[in-house]
């Protein structure tokens, strides 16, 4: 049995078959996601809904050469995105994406008037770019009408391949930020108090529940509900209870499964199984990374300059040079900094030991919120930059007391749950984590 595993990214949009007799993950292939739209105001981020299509459609075509014989279709997508659909699945605005701007102003007002009570219970996600804030900023602005439902990323793709309306799963549910995580249904009190009740709101829908059949290509392929990309992702790194996650690429997140969802200076989502995921967010990590390594290789072409910074930082012991790393707005501000500087200590491998020794005390931190009892026994790497670089590891097992740890068994965190997930959808498992345990935790 072999199923197509579509991971609706930011810059790419990845897929892969899912081999399910072999439990593999293999030819693997990508396209580029669409271009945003041009000439829009300063902080809108939208992109042509139709092209995103045609761009899925493609995707799927070149899977679909290399297992014509696939029977299903599992996807999960880019969190927070929004897109208008009317009662037939169709686009009535472009998808406005995570990384849009629009609302940060009426973000700090709705902080004001929306209470911390009803901030717990949409799982303290009232941010811009999500659609608590850009679709009241859209009803302000006249650019809603009665009757539109808001879909997600991923739902909207599923509801045009399968020509029916979209539905969404809990984990998809919860990044609108209007999701009552005590019901597990929307936040309807909130949508009243927002002006957003004229709007039709998805059907919740469970996980692994078939949505339609999409026709492609001469195919046929069961689709089943989209998820979050975080959740997949950490069940690709088939993180169990009491184990903290640490995935450090571009961005980076600090995430711990729990039973309850936990009351503290944290986002918290659903995850599968009935379990929660408390999480925190934009720590700063490869992208912050790449602001140094663009100014140290302007002077110069460097084939692989994380090469060398990773030879170099190996070769470095301590180091009294400083660097804040919050050259991004986050929860660790959003002004980054090297001080401490002398004429001997500025290299290359001081630069980013000190880089590292910074990411692991804002990792220190992140445990401390998440957990102040130390409720994990071991430590999960995943992502990236934790792959690549041993010294950082070091310096973050370091910061937290030297834990046991193990490192995420592949770089394809995200396809590889959907591989894991795809398992339960094929009724191969009856849970996620009857799923897990058929995957080996290591390389």
């Amino acid at each position: 049995m072999r199923f197509l595993g579509l991971d609706l990214g930011t810059t790419s949009f990845k897929g892969a078959v899912l081999d399910l007799e072999r439990r593999a993950v293999v030819h693997v292939c990508r396209v580029p996601t669409p271009e945003p739209v041009a000439a829009l105001p300063i902080g809108h981020h939208e992109l042509n809904p139709d092209a995103v299509v045609a761009a899925v459609r493609r995707l799927i075509g070149e899977l679909l050469a290399d297992a014509p014989d696939a029977t299903g279709l599992v996807m999960c997508g880019q969190m927070h995105c929004v897109v208008l659909a009317d009662d037939r699945g169709a686009p009535q605005s472009n998808i406005i994406t995570w990384k849009d701007q629009r609302a940060a102003d009426l973000v700090r007002e709705l902080r004001g008037v929306v209470s911390p009570e009803v901030q717990r219970q949409i799982g303290r996600e009232l941010r811009p770019g999500l659609p608590v804030a850009t679709l009241p900023w859209m009803q302000r602005h006249g650019l809603l009408r009665p009757g539109l439902m808001p879909a997600s990323l991923g739902d909207f793709v599923l509801a045009r391949l399968c020509n029916s309306e979209p539905n969404v799963e809990p984990t998809t549910a919860a990044a609108y930020g209007l999701f009552d995580l005590d019901r597990g249904d929307w936040h309807r009190e909130l949508i009243e108090q927002l002006e957003l009740a004229g709007l039709r709101w998805p059907s919740i829908r469970r996980f692994g529940k078939g949505i339609g059949t999409a026709n492609v290509g001469g195919s046929r392929l069961t689709c089943f509900t989209s998820v979050g990309d975080q959740q997949c992702a950490l069940a690709g790194v088939l993180l169990g209870e009491r184990e903290l996650s640490l995935n450090i690429s571009t961005g980076s997140q600090v995430s711990l499964l729990s039973g309850q969802p936990g009351d503290g200076d944290f986002q918290v989502r659903p995850y599968f199984d009935g379990l929660w995921l408390r999480t925190i967010v934009q720590v700063p990590a490869g992208r912050s990374l790449a602001v140094l390594v663009n100014l140290l290789t302007e002077l110069g072409a460097t084939r692989d300059p994380w090469e060398r910074i990773a030879r170099e930082t190996e070769q470095v012991g301590s180091t009294d040079l400083e660097v804040n790393l919050s050259f991004f707005a986050s929860g660790f501000g959003d002004r980054g900094s090297i001080a401490n500087i002398r004429e001997d200590n500025l290299t290359v491998g001081r630069l980013f030991a000190a880089a590292f020794r910074s990411m692991a005390e804002n990792y220190e931190q992140c445990s401390r919120r998440l957990s102040p009892d130390r409720a994990w026994d071991r430590l999960v790497f995943s992502g990236g930059v934790a792959q690549r670089f041993e010294r950082l590891r070091r310096e973050v097992l370091s910061r937290l007391g030297d834990p046991t740890w193990r490192l995420c068994p592949t770089e394809e965190d995200t396809l590889h749950g959907l591989l894991v997930l795809a398992h339960v959808c094929a009724g191969r498992a009856a849970t996620v984590r009857e799923a897990t345990g058929l995957f080996p935790a290591t390389r």
